[in-house]
């Protein structure tokens, strides 16, 4: 072999898959045709649960201390607040939404990348690929031509939209476009007296307007536009976003200097697989997202962490590779059809044009804002601390009668311990009172769990928590047998 894993694309989603791996001890090499980072106006946001995997390897603070932190927000309504969530309520170390480029985001990534000795090969192309009962054979060419063929266990299409690696496996993409079009604009503006630190969302009769601030001081604007059909809507100008923010907006707002100009309808597709064989597939190549939540970059970081502690476990020989690996797609799968669904039912209340339809949706949203219950279910939902897996093959039981968090729930990371999954192998945490059973469980599973009990949730149960911060089993202290059994299950077949 010539390495153990390869990843086609240097986007955030490649960079972290290729972070994660390489802190674990994999060997990894990750190729990117383009031979420089993002330069277009792309993903803006890291959400909570975003930073707390990405603390796990001690990038998450870096990000924070580099982006800009909006903790709250408004939606308005016929020029009436409508209702206001405080994302600085979540029960997260990172209780905001992080507005940044995508292109400083990659920038960071790609140094936390190089701190494990690993280095992104720009110019350099996935051509083709074979498979085998034990490796893929990759095809490369590189700047100047040169071709290369490279030998690995595994390869990862991290290669967006357009996936080289999801057309050579013939995967259908499927899903649908949205008929109407909306534009994107980056640029500076004055006049919005709200602070920088809101998201404000206007629901205006004429259709959604939206300011997202960013990390230097421009803000991002999207608004729907009239139903465009099959044909590209056109590019605007900013007289023709300004048009729309005089429209819809509170008026006496001035935009200038953009930096970025564009119009697009939306795609929602998704791969029914992202795995088929030694191969896989993550973030924009297996599944497209509505911008409008900005939970599609969030959302591949999601499918890279998933996948990489599973894939070091099964290529270190510690697991068996059958239950863990098909469980990549089963997780990512309901969790990406979850929010195609959250979002979409948001962009459609949202772009409402039926003068009815509007009223009930402003009544019935003005009641439902009021209730604390309800804004904090809406933070948790767009930071992400709720999503889980909560039908995963990997959960050793339904049983929900032990004491929060159950399988498949976030196990929240708690004050004066190191993430879950922290350090350089992917292990599994206890949470337990110390006994003899326990130590003897330490002691028969030393490379899956790391070497120290944590304390438990509560009195009388021990919690097991996966490397990337999810409960997989909850028992009672004296069915200890249960935690064994279940790393048992996993250890068996291994490599």
């Amino acid at each position: 072999m010539n390495t153990d894993v390869i990843i086609a694309g240097a986007g955030p989603v490649g960079l972290v898959a290729a972070a994660e791996l390489a802190r674990y001890g994999i060997k990894v090499r990750i190729v990117e045709k383009t031979t420089h980072g993002a330069d277009e106006p792309k993903a803006l946001f890291l959400w909570s649960r975003t930073l707390e995997l990405l603390d796990r390897s001690g990038c998450g603070a870096t990000l924070a201390a580099t982006g800009h932190k909006v903790t709250a927000g408004s939606i308005i309504a016929g020029n009436k607040p409508l209702g206001r969530v405080d994302f600085s309520q979540v029960n997260s170390p990172h209780p905001y939404a992080l507005a940044q480029p995508q292109a400083e985001t990659e920038r960071l990534l790609e140094a936390h990348l190089a701190s494990f000795g690993v280095k992104v090969e720009r110019g350099t192309e996935l051509l083709s690929f074979t498979e085998t009962a034990t490796n893929v054979s990759s095809l490369l060419r590189h700047t100047g031509g040169a071709e290369e063929v490279v030998t690995s266990q595994w390869l990862i299409g991290c290669d967006g939209g357009n996936s080289k690696v999801r057309e050579a496996l013939g995967v259908p993409f499927t899903g649908h476009e949205q008929k109407s079009g909306w534009l994107l604009a980056d640029v500076r503006l004055s006049g919005l007296n709200f602070p920088s630190t809101e998201l404000i969302s206007f629901w205006h009769e004429d259709g959604y307007l939206g300011f997202f601030p960013r990390a230097d001081g421009l803000y991002r604007i999207i608004a729907d536009l009239p139903v465009t059909g099959s044909q590209s809507p056109a590019s605007p100008s900013l007289e023709d976003i300004q048009r729309i923010v005089d429209q819809r907006g509170p008026g006496n707002i001035t935009l200038s200097a953009p930096i970025a100009l564009s119009a697009f309808h939306i795609n929602e597709r998704n791969v029914r697989a992202y795995r088929q064989g030694r191969i896989f597939l993550a973030g924009d190549a297996a599944h497209l997202h509505n911008p409008a939540g900005g939970q599609g970059m969030n959302m591949g970081i999601h499918d890279a962490i998933n996948l990489a502690w599973k894939l070091a476990l099964v290529t270190r020989g510690t697991c068996g590779p059958q239950r863990l690996l098909e469980s990549y797609n089963a997780e990512r799968h309901a969790a990406t059809d979850q929010v195609f669904v959250n979002v979409s039912r948001l962009t459609a209340i949202s772009v409402l044009k039926n003068p009815m339809a509007q009223i009930t949706r402003n009544a019935f949203g003005s009641v439902l804002f009021g209730l604390a219950p309800a804004r904090r279910a809406v933070a948790d939902t767009f930071s992400e601390v709720s999503m889980g897996y909560e039908h995963s093959p990997l959960n050793g039981s339904d049983d929900r009668s032990f004491p929060s968090p159950g399988p498949g729930e976030r196990m929240p990371p708690r004050e004066g311990e190191a993430p879950f999954g922290a350090g350089s192998s992917p292990r599994f945490a206890l949470c337990a009172n110390l006994s003899v059973e326990v130590n003897e469980l330490l002691e028969t599973y030393p490379d899956l769990l790391e070497p120290a009990v944590r304390p438990p949730v509560s009195y009388g149960c021990i919690w097991l928590v996966r490397p990337d911060g999810y409960v997989a089993v909850v028992a009672l202290d004296p069915d200890i047998k249960v935690i064994a059994s279940y790393l048992n299950s996993l250890t068996q077949s291994a490599l």
